[in-house]
């Protein structure tokens, strides 16, 4: 008899790619996906531990979770992912959860349900080396035109903020083979897009056995990218002191890949950058950026900043304003510093910037990444841009929406469009997080 499985997914995008292989491990032993928290017989909770307000969340979540055993006394609750690997013993022992696992432990899971359902300890939570699940094919559990694919599990970088090279382990590379199976599996199945994933893809280095030439991450884009033309091809994280020449040029030679790369800065002062490991400079990421801008004119820039790190002064954090306005970034993700207990900076720095100074700085980044972002939209007036077609627009069932090259969102009325298809448009008018337009044509790949 085939048992219900509920996944809840929070935090990043590496996350929503795990919880579709767990769903196909699942799957393999008779578990379903079900869309019904109340009809499951197991809910697993894929967990984030990389900002306090994460893990806020699922606390809260997992007591209403909790709250369902009154009815179903057979259920199980499990909770997976970094969470998991931080602090799902203590979890577990309090009785929070039933089943633990970490990110190197989904293959384990139907044996851990077994174990739940007999009232054992039901806990996995050791990292290795060389899990990086390879031949599995992920459930993808939505309907869709976009998908991911992990070509890396962990981190090498340790830097002094983040706890995730604790929580996923060191950094290793999957096979291509594995990689493009994913791909196919995707393309079979109606997808158009696809965003190749991993804590720092610029350090995707595969060695096939036999051979003296590894495969790098440029060869790894280029391999995909050559899968299909009317795939487009997308990837997230580059790291700045890693991300070549040879990927930039890469981009640029196929129009299926997107004209869009996310480079973290973090912080705009090398001292700051120092504290935090970044193992770069001001300067050596300004090169970077000049290097993208020489390739690739019309590419899209967007970051990841925060402030508020341990020791930053005021003119240090000017750095960082300075250098949002230098790059003058498309969009930014930006916070404020919050410590996570287990990291380097927890133990060895002193969080003496206060709340308050925190908020300020952070409501100035935000205000100045808003009128940067206008400044950039304003820009694209008049341009044509293709889109690939997501569906409807939020706002009106007229409309259509999609991203462009860039990872603009573009709003546009429907006419005779269709989902999945890619169309060019005219940009008439903008806000500060849509380009707004007409639809001028249909075309059956992209070109730009």
């Amino acid at each position: 008899m085939k048992k219900k499985l509920y996944i809840e997914t929070y935090g990043c995008q590496m996350n929503v790619a795990d919880s579709e292989v767990v769903a196909s491990v699942m799957g393999e032993r008779n578990f379903e996906i079900s869309e019904n928290q109340e009809e499951a017989d197991v809910i697993l909770v894929n967990t984030c531990s990389v900002r306090d307000n994460a893990e806020k969340r699922v606390w809260g979540r997992l007591r209403h979770l909790n709250s369902l055993k009154k009815n179903n006394k057979s259920l199980k609750l499990g909770l997976i992912g970094c969470m998991a690997e931080r602090i799902g013993d203590e979890m577990l022992e309090d009785k929070v959860v039933d089943i633990v696992a970490g990110p190197d432990a989904y293959r384990d899971l139907p044996y851990l349900y077994d174990k739940a359902v007999e009232g054992a300890d039901a806990i996995n939570v050791e990292l290795t080396i060389d899990e990086t699940y390879d031949s599995i094919i992920p459930k993808r559990m939505t309907e869709g035109i976009s998908g991911f694919v992990s070509i890396t599990r962990g981190c090498n970088n340790f830097c002094t903020y983040c706890i995730v090279p604790y929580t996923r382990g060191r950094e290793r590379s999957r096979d291509p083979k594995d990689i493009l199976a994913e791909v196919r599996d995707m393309l079979k199945n109606g997808y158009k897009e696809v965003t190749l994933l991993g804590q720092n893809v610029d350090s995707y280095k595969w060695m096939e056995e036999g051979s003296n030439k590894p495969v790098r991450f440029h060869h790894l884009l280029e391999m995909v990218a050559q899968e299909d033309p009317t795939l487009r091809v997308r990837f997230s994280t580059p790291h700045p002191k890693d991300i070549k020449e040879s990927v930039v040029k890469m981009i640029a030679k196929y129009p299926n890949i997107c004209k869009h790369i996310h480079l973290p800065i973090q912080a705009g002062n090398d001292e700051v950058l120092k504290r935090m490991n970044r193992k770069y400079t001001v300067e050596w990421y300004m090169n970077r950026v000049e290097m993208i801008r020489k390739h690739i004119p019309d590419c899209s820039i967007t970051t990841d900043a925060f402030c508020g790190f341990c020791g930053e002064t005021e003119e240090q954090f000017q750095g960082t304003l300075d250098m949002m306005k230098w790059v003058h970034y498309d969009t930014a993700f930006m916070f404020k510093y919050s410590e996570r207990p287990g990291t380097y900076a927890a133990k060895k720095l002193e969080d003496d910037v206060p709340e308050e100074v925190k908020g300020e700085r952070l409501t100035r980044m935000i205000d100045l990444q808003s009128k940067l972002s206008m400044e950039s939209n304003e820009k694209d007036i008049g341009k044509i841009v293709e889109v690939l077609v997501e569906g409807p627009s939020k706002r009106s069932a007229d409309d259509f929406c999609g991203r462009c090259s860039q990872n603009k969102m573009v709003v546009f009325p429907k006419q005779d469009a269709k989902v999945g298809e890619y169309v060019r448009v005219k940009v008439l008018r903008f806000t500060q997080t849509t380009l707004i337009g007409e639809m001028v044509e249909k075309i059956d790949a992209p070109t730009m």
